[in-house]
C-alpha cells in the first residue's frame, strides 16, 4: 500500500477522499430511503443497500485499478470504447430494451438490468479528450473541431434522446459542450449549436406527452391543492417540497423520514435530497452541496496542474458531468428546473450510475497521477545533481 500511494499529489486524495466519503454518505441516505419500499416489495429492509453496497465493493477497488493506466492508455481505447458502448445502447432497440419511468434506455438480460447509456458517458469524457487533444493545433477552425466532435459525439447523444430519456441527454450535451469549452475553442464558434442544441431540446419535450405533462406541472398545472386535484406528474415535486420543508434547519432525525413512507417516489433515487433535507434538515442538505463544491474544487486543481491537454479536456468533461449532474438533480427537488430524471451522483440507489461514476472518478485519478509522475520525471533530468560529470 505504500508503494501504491508514495508520493502522491495532494490533489489525487482530495478527490479520492471527498468522492469515498459521498459513497459512505450514500449508503446510509439509501438505507433510510429505501428501507420501507424495500421491505414492501418483498426484499427486506436491506435489499436495496445489499445491492448498492456490493456496487460499492466493486466500483471503489476497480477505481483505484482504473487510476493506474497510464495517458497513453486512454488515447488507444477512445476509440473503441466509445464504438462499443454505442453499440450497447443500440440494443434498447431489440427486445432485450426496458422502458423505466417512460424512457426506454435499459437493457435486461436475465435478471441483470444497466442502463448502457451511463457508460456512454465515460467513453465519451475519455474520446473527447483524446479527439481534442489530437486537433490542439487546429481549434480555431470549426471544421476540425465541430464536425468530430458534433458529429460523433452527437450521434452518441441522438442515440439516448431518441428512446427518450431527456435528462441524460441533456447531461451528455452539456458534457460535449463543456470540452469544447474548456479546451479553448472560441465561444461563438458554440453559439449556432447551441440554438441547435436548444430548439431540439424543446422539441424532444414538446413530443412526449409525459414530458411535456412534467413540464407544465413545473408551472402549476394539475397542483391545485386547495380542491384536492393533485395530478400524477404533480405529486413528485409536491411531496418532495413538503419533505424538504418539515426537515427545518434540524432535521426529524436520520431514519425518521415521513415521505418515505410511499408518499414520495422515487426516493430512494431522483428525490433522495428531499429525504436528506427531511432527515437531516438544512445543515444536511448544505453540508451535501459543499462536498459537491469541494469535488469540484478537486477537479480543477487536477486540471491545473496538468500540462496535457488530453487530461484537461477529459477531466472537465467529467466535471461537468459529475456536477452539473448534481446541480441538475438538486434543482430539482428544490423546484428550480421541470423534473428531469437524474440521479445524485454517489448518493442515489442505482448500481449502473454508480459503478460508473467511480470508473470516470479513477480516469480522472489516473490524470492526477501521471501529471505528478511528469513533473517528478522533469525534475530528474533537469536537476543538477544527477547530470552527467561535464555537463
Amino acid at each position: 500500500m505504500r508503494r501504491i500511494f508514495h508520493a502522491l499529489p495532494t490533489n489525487y486524495f482530495l478527490l479520492l477522499g471527498t468522492t469515498v466519503f459521498l459513497v459512505v454518505f450514500g449508503m446510509a441516505m439509501v438505507l433510510s430511503s429505501s428501507s420501507v419500499d424495500s421491505y414492501l416489495s418483498g426484499g427486506g429492509f436491506f435489499g436495496v443497500l445489499l445491492h448498492q453496497g456490493f456496487v460499492a465493493l466493486v466500483g471503489i477497488p476497480l477505481m483505484l485499478l482504473v487510476s493506474r493506466a497510464p495517458l497513453k492508455f486512454w488515447r488507444r481505447i477512445a476509440w473503441p470504447a466509445l464504438i462499443l458502448t454505442c453499440f450497447v445502447q443500440c440494443l434498447v432497440f431489440t427486445p432485450l430494451g426496458v422502458t423505466v419511468a417512460g424512457n426506454t434506455n435499459w437493457l435486461s438480460v436475465g435478471s441483470f438490468q444497466f442502463q448502457p447509456s451511463e457508460a456512454i458517458k465515460v467513453a465519451l469524457a475519455i474520446w473527447l479528450g483524446t479527439i481534442l487533444a489530437h486537433k490542439q493545433n487546429q481549434l480555431d477552425d470549426w471544421r476540425h473541431v465541430l464536425i468530430p466532435v458534433l458529429g460523433v459525439g452527437g450521434t452518441a447523444v441522438m442515440l439516448v434522446m431518441i428512446r427518450g430519456d431527456l435528462g441524460t441527454t441533456v447531461i451528455m450535451a452539456g458534457m460535449l459542450f463543456g470540452s469544447l469549452f474548456f479546451a479553448g475553442v472560441r465561444l461563438r464558434m458554440l453559439a449556432i449549436p447551441l440554438g441547435i442544441g436548444a430548439v431540439g431540446a424543446i422539441a424532444a419535450a414538446a413530443g412526449s406527452a409525459n414530458r411535456l405533462t412534467r413540464i407544465l406541472s413545473f408551472f402549476g398545472t394539475g397542483c391545485d391543492t386547495t380542491t384536492g386535484t393533485i395530478s400524477a406528474s404533480c405529486w413528485q415535486p409536491l411531496h418532495g417540497t413538503w419533505a424538504l420543508a418539515n426537515g427545518g434547519v434540524l432535521g426529524v432525525g436520520l431514519g425518521n423520514s415521513k415521505a418515505k413512507w410511499s408518499w414520495l417516489p422515487a426516493a430512494d433515487n431522483d428525490y433522495i435530497f428531499a429525504i436528506i433535507g427531511e432527515e437531516l434538515g438544512l445543515i444536511g442538505a448544505v453540508a451535501v452541496l459543499l462536498l459537491f463544491v469541494l469535488l469540484a474544487v478537486g477537479f480543477i486543481r487536477i486540471m491545473s496542474a496538468t500540462t496535457h491537454l488530453q487530461a484537461k479536456v477529459s477531466t472537465a468533461t467529467v466535471m461537468v458531468w459529475i456536477i452539473g449532474q448534481a446541480l441538475v438533480n438538486i434543482g430539482v427537488v428544490l423546484g428550480f428546473i421541470p423534473v428531469l430524471g437524474v440521479p445524485l451522483p454517489f448518493i442515489s440507489a442505482g448500481g449502473t450510475a454508480l459503478l460508473t461514476t467511480l470508473v470516470a472518478i479513477g480516469v480522472v485519478l489516473s490524470f492526477a497521477r501521471n501529471g505528478q509522475n511528469t513533473r517528478v520525471s522533469d525534475k530528474l533530468h533537469t536537476s543538477p545533481a544527477i547530470r552527467p560529470a561535464g555537463s
